[in-house]
């Protein structure tokens, strides 16, 4: 039986193909993540551990907001008594924040939340051991910086040079001393690195003789963990000391569990793409089983056991299983190279290091690709097994019956109801067990709807028929091919309504999220612009920025939302500082009872949702305690609607300033005479300095903001599902190309009585047509369903939540599909379409 099995496979090596293509993209996918996420984690574990190869250890103090106003962070003298301890050969204090760098057209150098300033800070022989120059030196005294290599070739920058640099505050500029290479992360993440003079950085980030770390190096013998439990005790309550070691380990640690996500989501989308290839090999399977109807009884007849023919099969998909497994670990390989030179190409640096070729991915690759391949072709195995010898005297091909579908119908069906009673019940249910149970019913109706679309194949194709009459009997002729065997159809459909399915799902999903968001968002604001810092950038805002926009030509209205905070009752509540005034010209606040206009005389507004949680009504007077500790009482001067940008409590931000020694502004709104306008938006970019660490946004800005991570995270989704789809459509293709195998008689008959090669060609497309737009239909409905039962379980913390349906892309989906169809059938429609007409009527 083995020699038969490896005559079949040697034998049907062209309508094997599609078979090895579908499970080598899935082992592919599999062994491609592992070595890529291995590759990765033993990088940045290299990385971790060289970055602390010399300090013994590390001290860091970065106190609350309550504890900075009387200890920022480690004194001199801190750091003094800490470098007299025993065994302690030298002591580094460290102060980081915020700052970016211009390049010569003034835009900012790296993504803001990586771009980073700290204190270059040199020993005795005048070198800072963290950094190696590579061009001339750190930076000495005030107006001079030093900038790591990548972000100094970036700008275009040499020494000597005059370089912009920007923080939080005005834009200053710096002479450039050095330029040098360094292990730090930000830079590692594709950011910026600045070297300020000890003086000039801590008078940016801190206050002058603070620190916020240290790095302690060791003498000679002495023991890491020693010095630091000596330490702990000279530090403020909250500093804290650990070993360069332990901090390495725990660095090691994050990114295994980092990672370890990333191994997750895309072994997810990789089971996706499997779970779409096992129709295509339980298809291929079963039409080779269906064409070998005669050979097989034959042996039947001849003594083989069912056992052994279903081992005949299963050899077989052993043997295909074990090649697409062997290429697809070797295409794995390529595709973690590739992914990795492609995360260097969108500016991710990643460390250096060699492909990790472990074996776990190569077990993992063998496993995936024969198990997934065998489960697949058991079920044609067993089928293969009950053919009774006598059958080697009939017809070749047995066509199935309708009756032979009503046990998988009744069960298909019983699975998909128990899938729709637990999505309702999810979508009555809010939150993470609401979502657990609709993705609990998700799987069980998608299970259903597979194993019900052969049923449902004829009615919906039979939708089609009319438009199907308009292409002659060509079309006629497809429309009976597509539901001559149900079986088959189902199950090349079900390749593309899986996919479909969750490509719908996440579309609908993201648009009604979408449109939410920018109710509850850009309908709220009457500004013109909104001003931040770039991407995320730095601690907010400085006060100077908001003086500056005051006096920008052409203001008609300013306001901050400035983030604070105070007590009452003990809570702490989020507070925003805002301009009485003008804040109701920048942002559409609809006022419940009282008056806005109370701001300016002190007293507090309350948003609406927390008025009636906590009994709040105008009038009524709040004990507070601010953020100095400082006490007061505040009166509630109005209630207003909930906003998606202010907190819960507003209050005059000049009221709040005389509580926080640096208020931190994340954002500022403008309205200007004019509206928004490039010369308006000039005239702000010009009063900010053309500082490259702000951003000026108009609504539109604004608007792609909130929704932008939405698009991107769905652009990702598609990118991942293109997989399972790509596998679809290789099941379409190699449907279509046994089909034509197994119907050649049929079609040198019709060639004999009169249908041209153009119209076997077009039947043939019409019938890949019929059934690709046949999967896409279900996977669209099921998708929309799923989409719509998800957002329910979270509508109520979503503001202005309402079911959209983006016909756009369902229009698109359509029609690609139908276009999968047109491209699927190239192949078998030429094949059918050059058949000799004599040779395919006597042909068995």
């Amino acid at each position: 039986m083995f020699r038969t099995a490896l005559r079949n496979v040697l034998a049907h090596k062209a309508r094997l193909l599609m078979t090895v293509l579908a499970v080598m993209l899935g082992v592919a996918f599999v062994s491609g993540t592992l070595v890529f996420t291995d590759t990765l984690g033993n990088a940045f574990r290299s990385q971790s551990a060289k970055s602390y190869d010399d300090v013994a250890v590390a001290i860091s103090a970065r106190p609350s907001p309550e504890d900075a106003t009387k200890t920022p962070g480690l004194s001199q003298q801190v750091l003094d008594k800490v470098a007299k301890l025993d065994g302690v050969a030298s002591v580094t204090g460290r102060v980081d924040g915020f700052a970016g760098v211009a390049d010569k057209d003034g835009k900012l150098i790296g993504a803001g939340w990586s771009n980073k300033g700290t204190n270059f800070a040199p020993g005795a022989d005048g070198k800072d051991p963290a950094y190696d120059f590579t061009d001339g030196a750190g930076p000495t005294q005030d107006g001079q910086v030093a900038l790591d290599k990548d972000t100094a070739a970036k700008g275009g920058y040499r020494v000597g040079d005059t370089v912009r640099v920007a923080t939080n505050g005005p834009v200053r500029a710096f002479t450039l001393s050095g330029v040098f290479t360094t292990e730090d992360g930000a830079v590692n993440a594709g950011g910026s690195l600045i070297l300020f003079d000890t003086d000039v950085a801590q008078k940016l980030y801190l206050k002058p003789g603070w620190y916020a770390e240290a790095t302690v190096t060791a003498a000679k013998g002495a023991d890491d963990a020693a010095l630091a439990d000596a330490i702990v005790p000279l530090l403020p309550d909250f500093g804290t000391a650990q070993t360069g070691k332990a901090l390495a380990d725990q660095q090691a640690k994050e990114i295994e569990s980092g990672l370890g996500a990333l191994n997750q989501v895309l072994l997810g989308f990789a089971a996706i793409a499997l779970f779409v290839g096992v129709f295509l090999i339980s298809n291929t399977f079963s039409m080779l089983v269906a064409q070998r109807t005669k050979e097989l009884a034959l042996l039947r007849a001849v003594g083989a056991s069912r056992r052994q023919i279903t081992r005949s099969v299963l050899i077989e998909a052993l043997l295909v299983g074990l090649v697409a497994s062997a290429v697809g670990y070797a295409l794995g390989i390529g595709l973690a190279a590739g992914l990795r030179s492609g995360m260097s190409a969108f500016g991710m640096k990643v460390p250096d290091g060699p492909l990790v070729l472990g074996a776990t991915p190569v077990l993992a690759a063998l496993a995936v690709g024969v198990i997934i391949t065998m489960v697949a072709a058991y079920l044609p195995g067993r089928r293969a097994a009950k053919i009774p010898p006598v059958a080697a005297m009939g017809s070749v091909h047995a066509a199935a019956t309708v009756k032979s579908l009503v046990l998988r119908n009744s069960i298909g069906g019983l699975i998909t109801a128990i899938g729709a009673v637990l999505i309702f019940l999810g979508a009555s249910e809010a939150g993470d067990t609401g979502r657990m149970l609709v993705g609990g019913g998700a799987f069980c109706a998608l299970v259903g709807v597979i194993i019900l679309i052969p049923l449902l194949s004829r009615p919906v194709i039979a939708l089609l028929k009319p438009v199907l009459r308009g292409f002659g009997v060509a079309g006629k002729l497809a429309g009976q091919n597509a539901v001559r065997n149900p079986r088959r159809t189902g199950a090349t459909a079900s390749a593309l309504a899986i996919g479909l399915t969750l490509v719908t799902g996440l579309s609908v999903l993201g648009a009604t999220v979408g449109t939410a968001l920018d109710k509850a968002t850009v309908d709220q604001i009457r500004a013109d612009y909104m001003v931040t810092m770039a991407d995320g950038a730095g601690p907010g805002l400085d006060g100077s920025a908001l003086a500056a926009l005051r006096k920008a030509p052409g203001v008609t209205a300013v306001s901050p939302q400035q983030a604070g905070y105070f007590e009452i009752k003990g809570d702490f509540r989020s507070v925003s500082g805002v301009t009485p005034g003008d804040v109701e010209k920048v942002l559409n606040l609809k006022t419940v009872d009282g008056d806005l206009g109370s701001l300016a005389r002190g007293e507090v507004a309350v948003a609406d949702t927390t008025a009636k949680k906590q009994g709040y009504e105008v009038g009524d007077a709040l004990p507070v305690v601010y953020g100095d500790k400082k006490k007061g009482t505040l009166t509630v001067g109005a209630v207003y609607e909930e906003s998606a940008f202010t907190s819960p409590f507003l209050l005059d931000s000049k009221l709040l300033d005389a509580h926080e020694e640096k208020p931190y502004l994340p954002q500022i709104f403008v309205r200007m005479d004019g509206g928004e306008s490039a010369a308006n938006e000039k005239a702000l970019v010009d009063a900010l300095g053309n500082n490259p660490a702000m951003t000026v946004m108009d609504k539109q800005d604004v608007r792609d903001a909130f929704g932008g991570p939405i698009n991107m995270m769905l652009n990702i989704m598609y990118g991942l599902l293109a997989m399972a789809l790509i596998i679809a459509v290789l099941g379409v293709v190699n449907t279509l190309a046994m089909s034509v195998f197994e119907r050649q008689q049929e079609i040198g008959m019709l060639r004999a009585i009169g249908l041209d090669r153009r119209r076997v060609k077009r039947m043939v497309r019409l019938e890949a047509v019929v059934i690709s737009v046949f999967g896409a239909v279900v996977g669209i409905g099921l998708g929309s369903f799923l989409g719509w039962a998800v957002g329910e379980t979270f509508k109520s913390s979503l503001p202005n939540y309402a079911l959209v349906l983006p016909w756009d892309r369902i229009g698109i989906f359509l029609v690609l599909a139908g276009l999968v169809g047109v491209l699927a059938a190239l192949w078998p429609a030429r094949s059918a379409a050059r058949l000799n007409m004599l040779a395919a009527i006597k042909a068995e």
